[in-house]
């Protein structure tokens, strides 16, 4: 007998639209950085992230916005379930269509990779 998915939480639907509106205001390369973080979560270990890498350099300059957003969006997408990340991509495919589809063919060509 199936079971029925996990209901979504209000608090990660909230989380969901904050991480979604900072979506519509951030840059192209925002974007991008974004859309390589997400990737790095989505086939851990066959990406190299430029989150990883700028996290080696051990910058000592304050924080800007941005940075702060996307450790609020790690943390926040740490603690989602599948069910709610899958929400998450159906949520930014409805704003942003070929940024999904950007990501899913950048996730396809990670298969085969160690």
């Amino acid at each position: 007998m199936a079971t029925e998915p996990e209901p979504i939480s209000y608090v990660s639907v909230q989380e969901q639209r904050c991480v979604l509106s900072w979506f519509q205001g951030w840059s192209a390369a925002q974007r991008e950085r974004f859309l390589q973080d997400l990737l790095g979560k989505a086939v851990p270990g066959k990406v190299c992230t430029l989150l990883d890498s700028l996290s080696t350099l051990q910058v000592q300059a304050l924080p800007n916005i941005f940075e702060c957003q996307l450790r609020l969006w790690t943390q926040w997408f740490e603690a989602w379930g599948e069910e709610e990340r899958n929400h998450f991509l159906h949520m930014l495919e409805e704003r942003d269509p070929l940024f999904v589809a950007h990501f899913y063919r950048s996730v396809a060509g990670t298969a085969g990779r160690d």
